[in-house]
């Protein structure tokens, strides 16, 4: 099908080799503005992907990220975080990248052009009707991604594509299409910069919704994060204390002994 590959569009700037680096900052920064605001317009995709994910989490179904190169990594970043922000086992929240972990950091020579590949990958996971599958791809015409969608869909999968270009295949593949225009790349094509701070954005959006929703926030803190460092040991610290009214002293003892802020504060509250 013929569609307009708006990430593909020629940059709205010329002769980059000739600005000075304040010139190339100020003006990667003047296109970095637009990206919130072409968030901002597909808000109710993502509603409707939140509003989908949450009770199928709250019956432990899982949430799939799947995408190659730049939005493949983005899909794994933002899983990773879950356990160490949330407290949630890893398990719950699971990135997929075309040509596997080594990918993370190299790039794989055509892993994103293997339209079977993408399904394949996620008969690791067992993946059922339970679940959900998140395909990212800027461009909306990766092979990988597009397979692992249309496949999930026939499965009864709830299945969401976030791409720059809409009416792509993958969002015509998808059940919730999240096409977010944020316009020429500032250097041609370069998808790692503006398509991919917009994918950033709403994945943040969608994550971090979803585990407010499923009790993981209290109030605005993260009161179930793991506590694998001295400053956030500190941050809980400080978060029991406030909301008992106890001592720093006493606040960290207790929450050391129960493992997160929420079961600190349980505890205390059920002496």
């Amino acid at each position: 099908m013929d569609f307009i590959k708006i990430t593909e569009q020629p940059s709205l700037y010329e002769h980059l080799e000739e600005k000075s680096v304040a010139e190339l900052l100020t003006d990667i920064n003047r296109e970095d503005q637009k990206v919130a605001l072409a968030v901002q317009k597909v808000i109710p995709a993502i509603t409707r992907l939140v509003e989908g994910l949450v009770p199928r989490m709250q019956q432990g179904g899982r949430l799939f990220y799947i995408g190659a190169g730049t939005s493949g990594r983005l899909g794994i970043l933002d899983a990773s975080e879950i356990p160490p922000t949330f407290g949630m086992p890893p398990t719950w929240v699971i990135g997929l990248i075309a040509g596997g972990d080594q990918a993370i950091r190299n790039p794989v020579e055509n892993a994103e052009d293997q339209r079977e590949q993408g399904w394949n990958d996620l008969q690791a996971y067992q993946i059922t009707s339970g679940d959900t599958l998140v395909g990212i791809a800027a461009s909306g015409t990766t092979p990988y991604v597009i397979g692992a969608i249309e496949k999930a869909r026939q499965q009864g999968i709830l299945t969401a594509a976030i791409t720059g270009n809409p009416g792509s295949p993958l969002a015509l593949a998808a059940e919730i299409p999240i096409e977010v225009v944020v316009g020429p790349e500032y250097v041609t094509g370069s998808s790692r910069m503006k398509s991919g701070t917009a994918q950033k954005m709403i994945l943040n959006m969608i994550s971090t919704s979803v585990m407010i929703k499923l009790g993981r926030v209290k109030g605005n803190r993260m009161v179930n994060m793991q506590l694998t460092n001295s400053k956030l040991v500190d941050r809980g610290t400080r978060m029991v204390a406030e909301e008992l009214g106890i001592s720093y002293e006493e606040a960290n003892r207790l929450l050391l002994e129960q493992g997160s802020a929420r079961k600190a504060v349980e505890k205390y509250r059920s002496r």
